[in-house]
């Protein structure tokens, strides 16, 4: 695997239509992406002492944290309306490299923050809901 540029790691949202198309998430400064699994432990006394986990089982999530400088953006008021009501919406994650993740997200957090004058910052996370799919 070569070495990939952070500015290259983009969040996108959905535009709400059919068939969907994305919108970068302007102003992101860091992005971070957390894949998450849970184990199904089926030890038992013939497993000789070891742990042995179901392969396939379990709950799987992504989580992804990211923060910016606001713009304003037309993805950013998107991200604030989904925030303030508590829905899901399509996202996707692009890499440098070419791939892909796409998923449907709930927007668990969304901080602003500002100083005398400097910019106004925020901060998000999201929460997988389903299936996140590698394109």
């Amino acid at each position: 695997m070569a070495v990939e540029k952070g500015s290259a790691f983009l969040l996108k949202i959905g535009n709400g239509e059919n068939p969907i198309g994305y919108q970068t998430v302007a102003g992101l400064r860091t992005t971070q992406m957390s894949v998450n699994g849970e184990a199904v432990n089926v030890t038992n006394k013939d497993s000789g002492g070891w742990r042995e986990l179901l392969s396939g089982a379990g709950v799987r999530s992504v989580s992804v944290s990211a923060a910016g400088i606001f713009t304003g953006s037309a993805a950013e008021v998107r991200l604030r309306t989904h925030a303030l009501a508590g829905t899901l919406d399509d996202f996707r994650l692009t890499f440098e490299g070419g791939e892909v993740l796409e998923g449907r997200f709930l927007i668990t957090r969304l901080d602003y923050a500002g100083d005398y004058n400097g910019e106004r910052n925020y901060t998000l996370n999201l929460e997988s809901s389903g299936v996140v799919v590698s394109l």
